[in-house]
């Protein structure tokens, strides 16, 4: 179950992060909300993760999911290119967070 928070977790920082630019600087009311409430609820459950998977574990994946998914969303909505490279990068993060779930 705490792998499931976590990963959950990880989606929700790429909300968070999202949610942060779109809030232009918190200006944007809706956007800024979305952030403040992502966020504490991406900590959330990585404070519970953290209880039982390991704390360098738990914020490797906890970050490389963020990542990933953010990076994705940013090629699938034009504000950054799809690059070859960019996404061979982004394959090797994802590859090194199932690795993390294989060792741990």
């Amino acid at each position: 179950m705490s792998w499931l928070i976590l990963i959950l977790s990880g989606a929700l920082e790429a909300v968070w992060a999202a949610a942060l630019h779109r809030s232009k600087g918190f200006r944007k009311p809706v956007p800024t909300v979305v952030f403040l409430v992502s966020v504490i609820a991406s900590m959330g459950g990585l404070a519970i993760a953290m209880q039982t998977i390991p704390t360098g574990t738990a914020y490797a994946v906890w970050v490389g999911v963020g990542v990933v998914l953010t990076a994705t969303y940013a090629m699938v909505t034009k504000v950054e290119p799809a690059t070859t490279a960019r996404l061979l990068l982004l394959a090797g993060i994802g590859a090194c967070v199932v690795g993390l779930k294989v060792v741990a």
